[in-house]
Parts: structure tokens; sequence; C-alpha cells
């Protein structure tokens, strides 16, 4: 690929090395979330919200548990103002629930700001600055001395008003925008400046955001500046370290996670990544993460189905297919031996009462996020295997498959998967299951029967339509299936077979339900014909098992002529 030479890293490594991160394997508590949904997520969106939407989203997210929501930019736009007024006056931000606004370091825009949450109980005033070297070099042109004053003016004036509003409980955030374009230490001075403007207190703590506005790096080199940050911000103890991860590298997750072990206590993201160019960080996938790791994420994901359903009704986006835990197919599994191992580890689940969840490829269990293993776990295409097919049909429609029989049957839904060229639902499944094994009655069907015992064995009179001829037979055999068999063979003795298995079950658990039985025969060459019988008497679901299998002999023999 040509011009790659004309890019480089323009990232800034902390002047000492910052690896205590690494040392940890994972997070074990959850940090504090500020969903950034309704500014972030709103901004990107073609077409914006309107502000019935967004209150309804605004209430949505209270719903999931957020306890920070980032209501806007409320000096930008007449929609954003009115939302913040709305909500205020309305009475609805709950007590425990903090809204956080965002302004530039601007006179005007922070008057503006401060103006517009009057009447909030708990707010979150966000002032950011942009620090890079390249926004100082390009789009200022100012020096470093400059930008500090910039960030100073405006922590002042957040004092300034902030007195004047006794009635508010206020936390302050500041942000070196494009933090991760910035020097390190530049960064460092900044942020400490506007701490000793703020003063932070244990009951006013100050929020430092140290956002990857454009992510530039590697996670492991945003652990690192995280984690010098951290080290050497003033007065550590009443400081909140907040990460703001973009995704333009495709590593927002990753470089959250790492953050959060090096230092970061809160995360601003949006669900399911939305946000401008390629998003924010996707708080559901963080949260999920915590949760798979057996750390409760407070918020609440357990009907993922209606979350996306909401969000993309709301947003006019769409989840992928592929999102983690929240698409479409992110429990599905078209593999053979996926299936296969994934219909063991279930049952190895219902056997051992297991307490932790182990299964094979499923980091989580489906219905933790109200999905259903019938239809969300085990898919059915030209990929699938005998595991799979066999689940669908024993979880979905009752039938235990006898081990060798699975095995037919899977090569057997998979080609009409694969001449299809489509995924097989549970119901076609059975329908091509029972179509072909299932009490098949031609060219030879049972239209009556009767059995006696006498003499240690079994007399059977029956009446069987063969090719529409109809036969009335007696026959003794060792029990009644024997003496169904003898019949056959008196009525045509071309039909040539041996019994080679037997088995039956209860199709479901009442004492009036269907039993299913599975006869196998070999013919002379020893090719086999499994056939599947049903009905309310075991002893009939046995027979037309057998009638099942010898008419599927009779495909390959033609012993009876249609």
């Amino acid at each position: 690929m040509k011009n790659f030479e004309k890019y480089r890293p323009g990232y800034y490594m902390p002047p000492e090395t910052c690896m205590e991160w690494a040392k940890k394997d994972r997070i074990t508590q959850a940090p504090d979330w500020c969903s950034v949904d309704l500014r972030d997520g709103n901004q990107a969106l073609i077409t914006p919200m309107n502000l019935e939407e967004k209150i309804a989203f605004y209430q949505f997210l209270l719903k999931l548990g957020f306890k920070e929501i980032e209501v806007g930019f409320p000096a930008a736009s007449e929609t954003e103002y009115e939302f913040l007024r709305t909500i205020i006056e309305q009475d609805l931000i709950p007590d425990d629930v903090t809204i956080q606004v965002l302004t530039q370091s601007r006179p005007h825009i922070i008057e503006k700001t401060f103006a517009a949450i009057q009447g909030a109980k708990n707010v979150v005033v966000h002032l950011y600055n942009s620090t890079s070297f390249a926004q100082r070099q390009q789009v200022f042109r100012m020096s470093e001395d400059e930008i500090v004053d910039i960030a100073i003016q405006g922590a002042r004036l957040f004092n300034d008003y902030a007195d004047k509003m006794p009635e508010t409980n206020f936390r302050f955030e500041y942000s070196p925008e494009s933090f991760t374009g910035t020097e390190v230490e530049f960064a460092l001075r900044i942020c400490n400046a506007v701490i000793d403007v703020w003063q932070p207190r244990p009951e006013r703590k100050v929020i430092i955001n140290l956002p990857s506005t454009v992510e530039m790096s590697m996670p492991h080199v945003y652990a690192q500046q995280i984690e010098y940050m951290s080290k050497h911000l003033h007065c550590r103890e009443n400081v909140i370290v907040s990460l703001h991860p973009h995704n333009d590298r495709g590593t927002a997750i990753a470089a959250a996670e790492l953050g959060v072990l090096a230092g970061g206590q809160r995360v601003e993201g949006t669900l399911f990544g939305n946000g401008e160019r390629t998003g924010n960080v996707d708080i559901v996938t963080l949260g999920m993460n915590l949760f798979t790791h057996g750390v409760d994420p407070n918020l609440d994901f357990s009907d993922m189905p209606a979350i996306v359903e909401f969000y993309e009704k709301l947003t006019g986006m769409s989840v992928s297919y592929r999102q983690p835990y929240s698409g479409h197919l992110v429990f599905a599994a078209f593999s053979g031996s996926h299936q296969d191992a994934i219909a063991k580890g279930m049952k190895f689940r219902q056997e051992r009462d297991e307490a932790y969840w182990t299964v094979p490829y499923l980091p989580l269990d489906p219905h933790d996020v109200n999905r259903e293993y019938e239809t969300d776990v085990i898919r059915i295409n030209s990929q699938s295997g005998k595991g799979g097919i066999s689940y669908i049909l024993e979880h979905n429609f009752g039938y235990d498959l006898p081990k060798e029989m699975a095995a037919e049957v899977g090569y057997f839904i998979k080609e009409i998967s694969d001449h299809a060229h489509k995924e097989l639902t549970p119901a076609e499944i059975l329908t091509a299951f029972t179509q072909e094994y299932q009490n098949v009655d031609a060219p030879i069907a049972l239209e009556e029967i009767s059995w006696v015992r006498e003499e240690g064995s079994t007399v059977a009179d029956l009446t069987l339509a063969i090719a529409g001829k109809i036969y009335y037979l007696s026959a003794r055999g060792n029990g009644p299936l024997d003496a169904v068999s003898n019949a056959l063979k008196i009525a045509n003795p071309d039909i040539s077979y041996k019994f080679v298995d037997y088995e039956e079950h209860a199709l479901e658990t009442d004492s009036d339900s269907m039993a299913s039985a599975y006869v196998l025969i070999a013919d002379d060459e020893g090719d086999l014909f499994w056939g599947v019988g049903v009905d309310s008497d075991i002893t009939m679901a046995s027979v037309y098992a057998l009638l099942t299998a010898v008419n599927r002999e009779n495909r390959v023999k033609h012993f009876v002529e249609n």
C-alpha cells in the first residue's frame, strides 16, 4: 500500500517507565460510569434526536442504572438548552443521579452554561480546551503558557459562578482535549494548574478526564500515560481520574480496561460505542466484560434484545450482528465441532449442577441477557454437525436420537441446508426429520392391528396396505414387534432385513405424553436403515418405527413397487 511513509505515531510516551498496571490480571471493581450518549452520541447521528427523543433516551439511561449522564452542551444549541431546562423544571432528575454539562473554556459559554443549570441539585460541570501539539501549532498557534492560561481562566470562572449557587452540589471536571496527542509532561502541568485553582476536597472532588479524543496508540501506551498522570496529579486523594477513549484504531475497549488497571476510576462512553468517526468506547461491552469475570458492572443489561431494539429505534443506528454480547449472532454456533462441545457442556452442567459457567465456546450464559439457547445458540446450516442438530431435536422437540442415528441425521440435515444455501430454522429441521424418518407409511401402511398372547408368544392380527393393495395377515413372534416383522415377510417374501438396534423414550414427562421409538435394520449387504415411530402407545410407536425403516429400505431395494 502506497504512502505509508507520510505517517508517524502522534502520541507521546511518559518520561518514566509506568508499568505497574501490567502486574494486574483483571479489573475487580466496576469504575464509575458516565453516559455521553446525549452529547457525543447524539452529535454523531445523521439526524440528531429531538426533544422528545432525548427525554426518552435519558429516561432509558436511568433505567439501565446510570448515575452520571452528560446531558449536553447547553450553550451549543437551543435544543440542548431546552432539554436541560425540561429535565430540571419537570423534576426528572432523581436525587441519586448527577447530570453533566460540557463547556469550552470561553467566558461567555461558561456564563450561559451555569445559567442553564439553575435549579439542578447535582451537577458535574465539564471544562475543556485543546492541548495537543498539533492543535497548539496548527489551530491556535499558541504557546504552552497561553494554553495553560486559557484553562486557568476558565477554572477561576467556575469557582466564581459556583460560589453564587450554594444550593447546587457541584463537581468540576477538566479535560485536556486531545490528551493522547499532548506531551504527557505538558498534560500534567495544565491539569495540575487547574487542580490548584479548584482546590479539591473530600466533599467536592475534582474529575480529571483524560480523553483519547483521537486514538493514536496501542492500548498499552494509553495505560502508561494514565499511570503517569495518576501518580503525579496534585491532591490525588481528592481527584477522580476519568477515561474517555475513542475507537479510531479499534482498540477503545482494551484502552479503557488497561486504563482502569493503570489508575482510571471513571469511564465516559456510550451504548454500543456510538460517537463521531469510529465512535466512543462501548460501555455495554465494558460492563459485560466485567460481568463475565464475576464483577457486578452496576448497570443492568439483563434484557439485551430490548436494549438493542430501543437504541436502534431512537438513534436510527444498527447494532452489528457481531457486536460483543448484543449482536444478533454473537451466541450462534454454526460449526459442527462447536455445536457438539456446547451441547456436551450444557449436559455436563445439568448433570453436575455446576456453580460456575464454563460451557465451551460461550463466555456468557445467554439467559443472563435474555437470549435463548434454542434460537440464539445452536444454529443450523451446511457447516453444522450432528451435535447441534441433535441438540435442536432434543431441546426443542424432545427427540433423544441414538448416537449412530444422530450422525446420519446430521448429514441429512446439512445436505438440505447446503442445497438450499440457507440456515434452517428449528421448525424446518423438524419438518425435514419427520418427513424422512418418522411414521413413514408408503408404500407399506398399517391399517389395523391387534395382539394376543398365546403359549408364551405374541400373535398379531393386522391389516396392511401395500402399494394400495390390502392384506389381512396373522403372524406369531416372541413379542409384538417380532410378530409384525414376520407378518411383513409373509405379505412379501422379498422383504429381507435383520434387526440391529432398538431404543425408546417418552417425548415428554407427562403421563399421557407421546412416546418415540427408534428401530435400526440392516439389509443383506449390511446397509443400515433407521426408522422413528411416535405414538401415545409405546408398542405402536415401535411398530411405526419398524414400518418406517422398512419403507426407507424399499427406496433402495424396491421390493415393493409403488
